[in-house]
């Protein structure tokens, strides 16, 4: 029987502890930290994110400030009203949801965010200071996975990853994470040979392409820790990752659920990125 490692209880555990480093900090007459959350148009999914993002600042105790435009909202208008949030020194972190309108170009607007206020973590400057291995604020996703991992006891160190996917939000930072922490690290994606038999010889596998329910367990070694970091609804309403998760949970030592597993740690890392921006 696997190890189910359970990212909603350690989700509420991290999101505990900023809760008391946050009432610390008023105490000491710190400012309360202020996250400033841009939403431009009306995607579903879009929004639902940034009430979840507005709910975890709220039992933390975190000022959230909301700037809701509408889908016409010109490129310029944006990137003025980033300038506005970079000056303003009551603001610790900025976060434009994404996607953007296709108007928009995504990464002129990722650019535009200071990295000392860019709490997500993509901002180019930052990516860097990750790559150089200096101090910076890193993309939340692939942090709540490393901490899932040590607050769940899982070795890194010495261990072989394979990370599936390279994407700049996910697969690359995971990566370079995985490298940090002293893992011997090989990255997949989708131009790829083998791939089954490389994901097979890794002690720890990061499922990170978006294709609901690929990984089956012939890609996976026997004892593997596997990681999901996808999450698709089913025609059923019924949501996935990209791992079949029941055929792949015996053959495990660990795995995360889908959901409940990295999705919940997303939001707790973004809010341990505001809090330490303070």
């Amino acid at each position: 029987m696997a190890l189910v490692i359970d990212g909603k209880a350690t989700s509420q555990a991290i999101k505990d502890e900023l809760k008391l480093e946050v009432a610390r900090l008023s105490e000491a007459g710190k400012p309360v930290p202020c996250l400033a959350v841009v939403l431009v148009g009306e995607d579903p999914a879009s929004k639902v994110y940034v009430k979840n993002k507005k709910n975890a600042c709220a039992y933390i105790g975190i000022e959230s400030r909301s700037i809701e435009l509408p889908d016409q909202t010109s490129e310029e208008t944006l990137l003025g009203i980033i300038d506005e949030l970079n000056a303003d020194p009551s603001v610790n972190g900025i976060l434009v949801q994404l996607p953007l309108p296709l108007h928009i170009d995504e990464d002129r607007v990722i650019e535009r965010i200071s990295p000392d206020k860019d709490v997500d973590g993509f901002n180019p400057l930052n990516a860097g200071r990750l790559f150089t291995g200096r101090p910076g604020f890193v993309s939340c996703t692939p942090a709540g996975i490393v901490e899932l991992l040590k607050r769940h006891n899982i070795e890194i160190a010495g261990k072989h990853c394979v990370v599936v996917g390279r994407s700049n939000i996910v697969g690359k930072p995971m990566a370079l994470l995985m490298l940090r922490e002293n893992a011997t690290v090989t990255v997949c994606h989708s131009k790829t040979v083998n791939l089954k038999e490389i994901t097979s010889q890794a002690d720890i596998l990061i499922c990170a392409i978006g294709k609901p329910r690929f990984f089956t367990a012939d890609y996976v070694k026997e004892g593997a820790v596997v990681v999901d970091v996808g999450i698709h609804r089913m025609e059923d309403g019924k949501l996935c990752g990209d791992v079949r998760y029941d055929e792949v949970e015996p053959k495990c030592s660990a795995i995360t659920p889908v959901p409940g597993g990295v999705g919940p740690m997303t939001i707790a890392m973004l809010m341990k990125n505001c809090v330490e921006a303070v």
